[in-house]
């Protein structure tokens, strides 16, 4: 239940937008990509500041500003490892800052300065992280592509998706960390209408993400280092509809993850935003302009008809892999029962439900609140999965 006074997950009483954001922001802290001081220091600010529109994109691209000013000086002294950490927390301030800004070249821009410093920070921090390009229908997917560092040989690896509001760079490290220490590589993928496929390419989504997935597979599955036989797929909030749709098509995927699952009825989550902008915006976890930009719509009437087409009722019974859907007992963004209705219409005779209760923590979207426990979750129910391929 959201709080009358400030609580860490509802930052902002009475505004869920806000808080909601700030908590996916807080959510990186655990793997260095944000400061809780630094965040706290913008909230504050922005506490003063909620009746003002713009105020939002301005406090935290201050705060990047800050920060990648200081990496550059940290750079030129020879302190490329501090650089990295800088560049890092300003890339995700930006990314943050982005969020709200409507559509247009302030959000690209804000967009462009996001990506390129979180991908200075990543490859600064992290050696073993490569930028790659996925082919896909006549152009390329943006991707990082993490390696084990630990692995011989050919080893498993997780293909991740994003959700409608995130990134590669940060399901790179709140996936990859720790699939990397288990000795698993990951191709943190934005695929279309995702992170900076939408933001600087233009690529809208689609209903049928088993195309995005198929060159993910094929991408990956090529590899020197990859186990072609190990390779499962997973997609986090709206990716919850995602991982799902592909491995009901691209049968190639050993498991399937929905890292939170998505509204078993898309139309009428759209519909519902739609009528929550038009009352008090503030109820709805999405701005009026994100689901039309990223499905390519002009307006949230035409992304109500659009959103008809994401619809897992009629395929669903097509997944054949071992399937975990992984939920919030206290998911205010997509309803627990959507979760049931994907596990029971799953066809998959490998199938699991893990719903995390707030007495245990995690019970946010996507495990926003404690997304190591989530992770870890994922990764315990996959080793197994893994070692019976060997079999």
């Amino acid at each position: 239940m959201a709080s009358e006074t400030p609580t860490w997950i509802d930052h902002f009483p009475g505004n869920f937008m806000w808080s909601n954001a700030t908590l996916v922001t807080k959510g990186m802290a655990p793997y260095g990509a944000v400061a809780l001081g630094e965040i706290d220091a913008v909230c504050e600010r922005l506490r003063r500041r909620q009746h003002e529109p713009q105020a939002w994109g301005e406090e935290w691209s201050a705060m990047g500003a800050r920060l990648e000013q200081a990496a550059q000086a940290a750079e030129a002294q020879g302190n490329g490892m501090s650089a990295g950490n800088l560049f890092l927390r300003a890339g995700m301030y930006y990314f943050t800052a982005e969020r709200f800004i409507v559509p247009g070249p302030e959000k690209r821009e804000m967009g462009r300065k996001a990506i390129g410093c979180q991908t200075r920070g990543i490859l600064r921090r992290y050696p073993n992280v490569e930028r790659v390009e996925v082919p896909y229908e006549g152009t390329t997917l943006p991707a990082l592509f993490m390696k084990a560092t630990g692995a011989t040989g050919r080893a498993p690896t997780m293909v991740a998706f994003d959700g409608l509001d995130n990134c590669k760079e940060m399901s790179v490290l709140f996936n990859g960390l720790e699939f990397a220490a288990r000795g698993w590589h990951t191709l943190a993928i934005d695929g279309p209408g995702q992170g900076e496929s939408l933001r600087l390419r233009d690529i809208r989504t689609r209903h049928d993400y088993e195309v995005a997935g198929t060159a993910a597979y094929e991408w990956v599955a090529a590899r020197p280092e990859v186990d072609a036989r190990k390779v499962a797929v997973m997609g986090y909030s709206f990716g919850g509809y995602y991982a799902p749709r592909v491995v009901a098509f691209e049968k190639r995927y050993c498991a399937c993850v929905a890292f939170g699952a998505m509204h078993w009825n898309m139309a009428e989550w759209v519909d519902g935003i739609r009528r929550a902008v038009a009352t008090d915006a503030k109820t709805s976890a999405q701005s009026h302009f994100q689901v039309p930009w990223a499905f390519g719509a002009k307006d949230l009437d035409e992304a109500v008809g659009m959103a008809k087409r994401f619809d897992l009722a009629g395929v669903a019974g097509r997944i054949e892999c071992p399937l975990l859907v992984a939920h919030g007992e206290n998911d205010r963004i997509v309803p627990l029962d959507s979760a049931r209705k994907l596990y029971d219409a799953a066809g998959s005779k490998h199938k699991t439900l893990k719903i995390f209760t707030g007495a245990e923590g995690a019970a946010e979207h996507c495990q926003v609140d404690n997304r190591q426990l989530g992770v870890d979750a994922i990764a315990d129910w996959l080793a197994p999965i893994f070692e019976e391929r060997d079999k």
